[in-house]
């Protein structure tokens, strides 16, 4: 994903600002891996091979996501482990 093309992003459920945390770039400065996050609402939106997921909760598939989660868990604080990562 481009840094361009976040620019052009807004959470689709309210459509405040979203803040971003980058993980991993490709060699061209595009995003491989991060998280978005809602400047109002709090959802987080994790960005996965470049791309942004940021379907509906319905549709959000935990198996595809959960992976993303365990590979980046030590990025996220204490808190926010505890809501996505339960023992």
């Amino acid at each position: 994903m481009t840094k361009q093309f976040l620019q052009k992003l807004c959470c689709p459920f309210d459509k405040a600002e979203l803040n971003i945390q980058v993980f991993s770039e490709k060699d061209n400065g595009n995003i491989y891996e991060g998280l978005l996050t809602c400047s109002h609402c709090k959802r987080q939106y994790p960005i996965i091979f470049g791309v942004p997921v940021m379907a509906p909760d319905e549709y959000r598939e935990s198996q595809t996501e959960l992976p993303f989660y365990q590979k980046w868990q030590h990025q996220f604080p204490e808190e926010t482990r505890k809501i996505l990562l339960p023992e």
